[in-house]
């Protein structure tokens, strides 16, 4: 991945910016009340509620009836939504590592019927907001519930309720993160101010990746941090992804994918580093297969690799995107991988038959930088840096599309594990957030108001 410095941790500003409105200091509403200290969103133990969510969040009735469903005020502006989705489409500038003709690329792109509604929008809360300190990394939200999502806050990793509408801090990294747990030969450094990079939540575990090569394991229910140490020295050696599986026996496992071209699994058990895989370029994402045998490997490389999960042997190449590759899913059957490009296309694989993609899917403006499936395998998201998330109807073949048109910087997608939710962060100095999406059922009742 490219290497980037980015001293201020709230922003990445040359990436940023929802939009310049004409009167900044008007919609600059997004300042925590009571003058917390920037290194932490909210005091230790403290659930956070606050007080101007009447302004600032947006109820799926309040955007039945017009207002703006991200709270942005249009009718104040100098120009219509409309309009300025139109001059964002002209100007957006998709980032390339590799400069290659891709005017054939169109030609390859899956026709897809547009318009269809599979999740229909349910909240947005600026109570919590997500931040992003790579550019190009956006697996920064989790959720573990309908009710429970883990998203990454400038130094904090935030615990928000969908059903309380609170936040509240699980982790906080900008004091000193000292590991809760000794055991004999374990390599355990204490950390400090981690500028969080990737993060994964599964099994009651959290997981997070630092832009210093740095690894950090907590179990939510427990206090204190269970693991945490830095993987390497290497001057580049940002953790890109983090990924939590179970390998075929059932044991939880750890792997980490990072710029100094390795790939390492840990025991969930013991924290103890069991391989270490070594590539040819930056890792920029790994994801295990739904059966814990094969491991698919991204990274600074056109071809995507397919490997053993248990010694890291490449077993085939995949070949097609035109760029770096920084996303990837597992279809629930272990059939069909994503992988997500910086061409601006989805390519899927089928594992039965890797001698090319049986399906390219196109963006609207930019990189494919997160893919999730439903855990049924019903709909596949995958989300560009700003502005599009899209959700694909698999069982028609991926050629039926919702597209969720947003205005920011996305920070992360995730469904919830039920599938009855899609939650989206947007990262913005005014309006970041997380929106929620509720799945649309054919007898769908009239929503009830909170």
């Amino acid at each position: 991945m490219a290497q980037f410095q980015n001293d201020e941790l709230e922003y990445v500003d040359d990436y940023y910016d929802v939009v310049d409105f004409d009167d900044t200091d008007a919609f600059a509403d997004n300042q925590l009340p009571g003058g917390h200290d920037a290194d932490s969103d909210f005091d230790d133990d403290d659930d956070f509620d606050e007080v101007s969510k009447v302004k600032t969040d947006t109820s799926a009735m309040e955007a039945r009836n017009g207002k703006d469903i991200q709270g942005i005020p249009w009718e104040r502006l100098n120009f219509t939504r409309d309009r300025y989705r139109v001059t964002r489409l002209k100007q957006y500038k998709n980032y390339e590592n590799l400069s290659r003709p891709r005017q054939d690329l169109e030609k390859e792109c899956l026709p897809v019927e547009m318009g269809k509604t599979f999740y229909d929008f349910h909240y947005n809360t600026r109570i919590v907001k997500s931040t992003i300190v790579h550019f190009q990394l956006r697996n920064l939200l989790w959720a573990t519930s309908k009710h429970d999502v883990y998203l990454m806050q400038n130094f904090s990793v935030m615990h928000w309720s969908s059903l309380l509408r609170r936040g509240k801090e699980v982790l906080n990294v900008a004091k000193p993160v000292v590991p809760t747990e000794k055991r004999p030969g374990l390599l355990v450094r204490p950390l400090s101010r981690v500028q969080i990079s990737t993060m994964a939540v599964k099994e009651n575990l959290l997981v997070a990746g630092g832009f210093q090569g740095e690894l950090i394991c907590k179990h939510i229910d427990q206090p204190g941090v269970a693991f945490c140490s830095k993987l390497t020295t290497d001057d580049n050696a940002i953790t890109n992804a983090v990924d939590i599986f179970q390998n075929p026996a059932g044991s939880m496992r750890v792997m980490t994918a990072n710029n100094d071209a390795q790939v390492r699994v840990f025991d969930v058990q013991n924290f103890t580093c069991l391989n270490c895989f070594s590539f040819d370029w930056s890792v920029n994402n790994t994801s295990v297969s739904p059966d814990g045998k094969l491991v698919a490997v991204l990274g600074d490389s056109t071809d995507c690799l397919i490997g053993d999960a248990q010694s890291g042997k490449a077993v085939r190449s995949l070949k097609g995107h035109l760029d770096y590759c920084f996303s990837s899913a597992w279809h629930p059957n272990g059939q069909i991988l994503a992988t997500g490009n910086q061409d601006t296309t989805c390519r899927l694989w089928d594992i039965r038959n890797l001698s090319q993609s049986v399906a390219v899917l196109k963006g609207r403006m930019g990189a494919i930088r997160a893919i999730k499936f439903t855990s049924d395998g019903r709909f596949m998201a995958m989300a560009e840096p700003a502005d599009f998330v899209h959700i694909l109807d698999t069982r028609c073949g991926y050629v039926k599309e919702q597209e969720i048109d947003l205005f920011g910087e996305i920070a992360g997608i995730s469904f919830s594990p039920d599938t009855e939710a899609l939650f989206v962060g947007i990262a913005d100095r005014t309006y970041g957030s997380v929106l929620e999406f509720d799945k649309r059922h054919r007898n769908q009742y009239l929503e009830a108001v909170f």
